[in-house]
């Protein structure tokens, strides 16, 4: 075996090896990854006051405080504002409940030709019921148990604590990263670790702006029309908005289903139509190529599929790591694309085939009207015999 040879086995065996450590350990590395990811959004802030002539230590205290104070304040106004929504929807949730019995599940057996026991109201509330209550059980069992009440406090304690010192320690962690790299390699991942922080710059900071713009905007524009419970909508919507169309198509559909229970009148559809109309465009002309521009270029297939992969291999966590580990991805393959063109794989031309057989094939319709093909041999070209 050469030393070449060698050499990518090793580096593919590493690969395999820190692939499955972090499937194994991924349970376990959710405050770690909440971590990183606040303290890679708030590097830059730090970087720009260490340009002013502040410490690390200092810069990095500063960055820290003023997040955890917006985190908190945020979370001061969210929390009872989400419960109001949610209490509000309670209440409201028996006019739901009878506007799908007596007119939208009506309409649904006319328009489909289904037998009138296909939708039992009472049952699948009853259900409704069952599985509420038995996912009640469920964290009220978790909450008693100590072991759970552990975690959680230990996951609320670990993630400032972790961020706090990534942030402080991300450019000497870069560093050390690039220290024990293969020489061979380091200017090629130097490279593409650029590309990378491009990408996940324009989509994390990006992205984040863009869900809660939407958010906003969809919470106050349908307030204003008469929704209820427009800023849980909006939310919710906002909150999905990174998978493109599903926030629209959910909170377009929730939107829908508010105005028909809570008005019933076509001035409101109009309006809730209007307003996702607004923000469709919003989001497509204004906010995306300005905040997050085209350097991802995921396509929307691309972006469901890295999602419920990831969620699939790693839960929670790997919902969260989806789209930035799909940007990442996406710049590999691009690079490997390049490298590709590049190759003799690619670039050599093949010897002309001895064999050429180029047949005309005619497609019409016989006596009885029924599709008929012909094909016809035009030309063959035979090896040369000697």
């Amino acid at each position: 075996m050469s030393q070449e040879t060698s050499r990518r086995w090793q580096m593919l065996a590493i690969t395999v090896f820190i692939g499955l450590l972090v499937w194994l350990l991924a349970p376990v590395l959710m405050p770690f990854a909440i971590a990183a990811m606040l303290a890679y959004l708030g590097d830059p802030l730090a970087n720009r006051l260490e340009r002013l002539g502040l410490g690390r230590t200092l810069a990095v205290s500063i960055v820290f405080v003023v997040l955890v104070l917006l985190i908190a304040a945020a979370l001061l106004l969210l929390v009872p504002l989400i419960a109001r929504q949610i209490e509000n929807l309670v209440q409201n949730f028996p006019r739901y409940v009878e506007w799908a019995r007596d007119t939208a599940l009506p309409w649904l057996q006319t328009k489909l030709h289904l037998d009138p026991g296909t939708f039992d109201t009472d049952r699948l509330v009853a259900q409704f019921k069952e599985h509420l209550g038995s996912i009640g059980s469920v964290i009220g069992s978790i909450s008693r148990s100590g072991f759970g009440v552990m975690m959680w406090l230990t996951n609320l304690v670990l993630i400032p604590v972790v961020w706090f010192y990534l942030l402080r320690d991300w450019d000497s962690l870069v560093a050390w990263i690039d220290r024990i790299l293969p020489r061979s390699v380091e200017p090629t991942v130097a490279h593409l670790a650029r590309e990378s922080d491009a990408v996940l710059g324009a989509f994390v900071r990006g992205q984040l702006l863009v869900m809660l713009a939407l958010a906003i905007y969809y919470g106050v524009a349908l307030t204003l029309i008469g929704i209820s419970v427009g800023p849980l909508i909006g939310m919710v919507a906002g909150l999905l908005s990174f998978v493109p169309y599903l926030g629209f198509i959910t909170g377009f559909a929730a939107a829908i289903i508010a105005s028909l229970v809570l008005h019933g009148d076509w001035p409101h559809l109009l309006m809730v139509v209007g307003v996702f109309v607004v923000g469709q465009l919003l989001e497509g002309y204004v906010l995306v190529p300005r905040l997050v521009g085209e350097k991802i270029g995921l396509h929307p297939v691309a972006v469901i599929f890295a999602v419920l992969a990831g969620g699939y291999l790693f839960g929670f966590l790997g919902v969260l790591l989806a789209l930035p580990a799909a940007s990442v991805i996406v710049v590999l393959l691009r690079y490997l694309a390049q490298r590709y063109r590049l190759s003799e794989l690619y670039t050599e031309e093949g010897e002309p085939d001895t064999v050429i057989a180029e047949v005309d094939v005619k497609v019409g319709q016989d006596a009885n009207g029924e599709l008929q093909a012909d094909a016809k041999v035009a030309k063959v070209d035979e090896p040369h015999k000697p």
